[in-house]
This record gives C-alpha cells, sequence and structure tokens, in this order.
C-alpha cells in the first residue's frame, strides 16, 4: 500500500467521506473486479456494474459515519457493501413483483419519493461536521432540487428512488446511456453547488 493511500486509510477510519472517495476512486479497479465476478449472467443484464459501483458509493458514504474500520481494509468493506448491493439487486429483478408504472410519482411532486431523493442526497452531500441541522439540510436541498431541469430531476428520482439502471433511465428519456450517467454525475455536481452558495 502506497504512503498516500495509507493517509486515506487513516482518513476513512476517522469517517471522512472526502477520503473514502478518493480512496474508491484510486481502487475502482478493484472495486469493479469484484462486481464483475458476483454478477451473474441473468442480472447482467438486469443491471450494469457501473450501476452497482454508485450504489456501493452511495452506501458506503451513508454507513461510514457508523461503521468501525479499525484494522479493517476499506477495500474489504466496500467489498461487503458490493455484496449486498448485488443481493438487493437480484431481489429487485428476481424476487419482487414488477413494479406498476401508476405507482410512480414525479419527484416534483412531493411525497415518499420526494423524502427519498432529499434523504439519500443529504446524506451524500453532507458531512457531519456542518453546523447546520438536518432539517436545514433537507430544506435547501429541496430548494436546490427545484432549481434543476425536469429531466434532471426524473433522471435522479429514476436513478436513487426508483433504483432503475441508467440504461432504462435512457430508454425513458430517450437519450443514451452515456448520457443519461453524464446527466446525473453533472446532476448531483450542480446540486452541491447550489447548495454551497446558499
Amino acid at each position: 500500500m502506497s504512503d498516500t493511500e495509507q493517509v486515506l486509510v487513516e482518513r476513512i477510519r476517522r469517517r471522512d467521506p472526502v477520503a473514502l472517495g478518493l480512496y474508491m476512486e484510486a481502487r475502482r479497479g478493484a472495486i469493479m473486479a469484484y462486481i464483475e465476478r458476483q454478477l451473474g449472467a441473468a442480472l447482467r443484464r438486469k443491471i450494469e456494474p457501473e450501476d452497482i459501483l454508485q450504489e456501493v458509493g452511495v452506501d458506503a458514504v451513508r454507513s461510514l459515519p457508523s461503521i468501525d474500520l479499525t484494522g479493517r481494509e476499506p477495500l474489504a468493506w466496500l467489498c461487503q457493501v458490493a455484496e449486498r448491493r448485488i443481493i438487493d439487486a437480484h431481489r429487485r429483478f428476481f424476487d419482487a413483483q414488477k413494479r406498476s408504472a401508476g405507482r410512480e410519482v414525479p419527484l416534483d411532486a412531493g411525497g415518499t419519493n420526494q423524502v427519498g431523493l432529499v434523504n439519500m442526497l443529504v446524506v451524500t452531500m453532507t458531512t457531519p461536521s456542518q453546523a447546520f441541522s438536518r432539517d436545514q439540510r433537507e430544506f435547501r436541498l429541496h430548494q436546490a432540487i427545484e432549481k434543476l431541469p425536469s429531466d434532471c430531476r426524473d433522471a435522479l428520482r429514476m436513478r436513487y428512488v426508483e433504483g432503475l439502471p441508467s440504461k432504462d433511465i435512457a430508454e425513458r428519456l430517450g437519450k443514451t446511456d452515456g448520457a443519461v450517467r453524464v446527466m446525473l454525475t453533472r446532476s448531483l455536481k450542480k446540486l452541491e453547488e447550489l447548495l454551497g452558495e446558499q
């Protein structure tokens, strides 16, 4: 392990989400290799390895404040998170009943889908050291989401509330898979910028 990586590991053990992001980028190849090995052929037709990787990042940031990584390698923990996400994806696609299109709620309609998206984004885009309360973060995030174009809001809802892979979102929005991935990344970045301005 390089000195730089060792520093990141120590910061992760102190629950630093920025260090976790840098570490995941540095070990991306190893995490992706693990995901590729664990995905079965049937599940691979339903979800992309990149989608699992994104979910691993969200879950890891969400659980970082409560996880004890003393004496544990973050890579092993991230692979465990990936395994859980793969199991969840298998249940979602093969064990659960198909979602009814009538149950979908637009992102800007409020209700539980809006709350679910806001909760997920609050966890991933803020750190415990920030001085404002969770309610304030949620209020600010609601405001920031409203400033996004409607297709960006729809893409975020489908990805993080409905759990759809990017290729399914692309079909619904009439865009390419690559364009949707770029849109999701830019939308999250834009939300971070908007939150920084408030």
